[in-house]
């Protein structure tokens, strides 16, 4: 049971707040009514100001920048790491066993330490975490995630793919073997450590493919979509680096199966997302647009049938820094919690 700190509120750190999705939960977490900010930690700022890294954000009263070392446990009810891969598992061990530990890197999202040994470069540094660990891709894992201790968000690519592409698999009314995943991202996903390929001069005016047959997201892909099928799922995933801050846009394509044709993809999607208030099936012939949810939790799906017969194309539109990754993580504490599930994120995304 979470405990809560004496105004009412959970007392909440951030581990790694200095970066683009520590950066997004504090701008989430800031006006969330259940939620006091207690502690911030960036371990080469620690000591500044939250001003000193992100100006946009003075003004709200957010304690100084600390390292992690230095945090006092027994005030925090909720953490939210927003660390780099591979940090995160031995971070995680050393927490007490009273807090809810939300995670946004790739550290706890594989089942299988040796398939995170195989895709990370590295053995598991917390095996004995992982049985325990929920994937929370927030509207399929709700009944797991109301007890969970440990939620690893999923990937900004696998949100993207997944929310089509699970209940359609579900509904046996795709081929499992015959799904192409084409996907774009803006430069944020790629983290906001310094780095050659993400300069200006090497990113804008173009864009290209990376990770061809080796991004890591694919074994998470998946995974998830294998629960989903009943049986092994291997797919053709390939992502995109354009010239754009915000925004993932998932172009797929996959075959029918079993008698369904298009329109029978769009009831089961529009039956499975309906009630949902995040997730949108977009009006017959509407194109989804990274523009469309833009500092959103949103994620638009269309429904689109294929030029030649028996194929169908969907596509996703996500903020990858929102539903990719800080949005769901809050909308994860807040069902894990038993707060309205929108809670902090009813925002409306920025147009244009």
């Amino acid at each position: 049971m979470v405990r809560v700190g004496d105004d009412g509120r959970v007392r909440v750190a951030i581990l790694g707040a200095s970066g683009y999705t520590g950066a997004e939960l504090l701008r989430l977490l800031v006006r969330h009514a259940s939620v006091r900010l207690v502690a911030l930690t960036a371990d080469r700022r620690a000591g500044e100001p939250v001003t000193a890294v992100f100006p946009h954000l003075g003004g709200l009263g957010l304690p100084d920048l600390v390292a992690i070392a230095d945090v006092d446990w027994s005030g925090v009810d909720v953490v939210f790491c927003a660390l780099p891969h591979g940090t995160t598992q031995e971070v995680v061990a050393a927490l007490p066993a009273h807090l809810l530990v939300i995670d946004l890197s790739a550290d706890f999202r594989l089942a299988d330490p040796a398939l995170y040994a195989e895709w990370y470069g590295h053995a598991h540094r917390a095996p004995e975490l992982q049985p325990g660990a929920v994937y929370g891709l927030t509207e399929l894992a709700r009944e797991a995630l109301a007890t969970a201790r440990l939620i690893a968000c999923p990937g900004c690519y696998p949100t993207g793919a997944q929310l089509p592409l699970v209940p359609l698999l579900e509904a046996g009314q795709i081929d499992p073997d015959d799904i192409i995943i084409d996907a774009k991202s803006g430069v944020s996903g790629a983290g906001r450590a310094a780095k050659e390929a993400s300069l200006f001069a090497e990113v804008a005016e173009g864009i290209h493919p990376y990770g061809l047959t080796g991004h890591r997201h694919a074994p998470e892909i998946e995974q998830q979509l294998a629960i989903a099928a009943k049986r092994p799922v291997a797919v053709t995933f390939t992502p995109h680096l354009v010239p754009m801050n915000r925004g993932i846009l998932s172009t797929i394509y996959v075959r029918t199966a079993n008698g369904a044709g298009v329109e029978d993809l769009r009831a089961t999607l529009l039956r499975r997302y309906a009630a949902e208030p995040f997730v949108r099936v977009v009006a017959q012939g509407m194109t989804p647009a990274t523009r469309h949810v833009r500092g959103s939790n949103h994620c638009l799906i269309g429904i689109f049938a294929g030029r030649t017969a028996g194929r169908a194309i969907l596509v996703s539109a996500i903020d990858n820094l929102v539903k990719g990754a800080s949005g769901q993580a809050v909308q994860n504490m807040n069902l894990a919690l038993g707060l309205a599930e929108t809670t902090g994120l009813e925002q409306a995304p920025l147009f244009p």
